[in-house]
Formats: C-alpha cells, sequence, structure tokens
C-alpha cells in the first residue's frame, strides 16, 4: 500500500469517466481501447481521426503528466522484452475472445448496466487474482 493516492486515483476515474462519458455523448461510440484500435486498421473513411486521436491521447497523457508532475515515483517494469510481447499478445486475444476489454466492459459497460460486461468484468478480476496468486505464492514467486 506504499503507492496508494486515493486523491489522484479519485481524479483520475473522474477524468475517465468524463472522458468515456463525453464520447459516448458526443460521438455515439464506447470507449473500449480494444475496440477502437481493432477498428482503426483497416481504417474505415470518416472514422480512423477520432480514433487515432484517442490512441494518441492515451499515449500522449503519460508525457504530459511527467512534464507537470517530474517527480520519479519509482515505477519500474520488472519484466524481461518477451514476457511483455507475450502478454500483450495474450492480452489481445483476450480482449478479442471475451469482445472487449476492461475499459469497455468494465468503465463503459457497467456504467450501462450491461449483464454482458458486469459478467466480463467480473471474470477479468477473478482472473487476475488467480493470475497474481499463481506467479506470487503458487510458482516459487
Amino acid at each position: 500500500m506504499a503507492n496508494f493516492t486515493p486523491y489522484s486515483a479519485f481524479i483520475g476515474g473522474l477524468l475517465i469517466g468524463a472522458a468515456a462519458s463525453l464520447l459516448l455523448w458526443l460521438n455515439g461510440k464506447i470507449a473500449g481501447v480494444s475496440g477502437i484500435l481493432g477498428q482503426l486498421l483497416p481504417p474505415v473513411k470518416g472514422d480512423a481521426a477520432w480514433r487515432a486521436l484517442f490512441l494518441a491521447g492515451l499515449v500522449l497523457g503519460v508525457f504530459f503528466f511527467r512534464l507537470f508532475d517530474p517527480m520519479d515515483r519509482g515505477i519500474a517494469i520488472a519484466a524481461d522484452l518477451p514476457v511483455l510481447i507475450a502478454g500483450g499478445l495474450l492480452v489481445g486475444f483476450g480482449t478479442r475472445l471475451g469482445g472487449g476489454c476492461t475499459s469497455g466492459h468494465g468503465v463503459c459497460g457497467i456504467a450501462r448496466l450491461s449483464l454482458r460486461s458486469i459478467v466480463a468484468t467480473l471474470t477479468f478480476l477473478a482472473t487476475a487474482v488467480v493470475t497474481v496468486a499463481l506467479v506470487r505464492h503458487g510458482l516459487g514467486g
């Protein structure tokens, strides 16, 4: 719990909710990152610009955060590149299999009271708990 920051987490949650709501209200689109990325290639005429800008905002947000809060938070990625690539591919496969990702189901779907999204999010969370338990305790971690 050393990195628990309730105020910044609360503000971040408000910003995520506001962004998802604005995208739905103004554009009629769900802020599911895997769907936004998956439907970007091949690009659909008239649809690619907002998708590219949305994804660019996710990446650029990190750089703006560091610009306004340059404090080193000591966050490091301990996995090797092959493990990160394998993890990314598994997440991509899982989002296609589950028909969406945590942002689409967990943020937008639950807000719409979608039973499918509630079940999907509970499945994501249960899988994460089991994975952490196995990696940290069951596999010699």
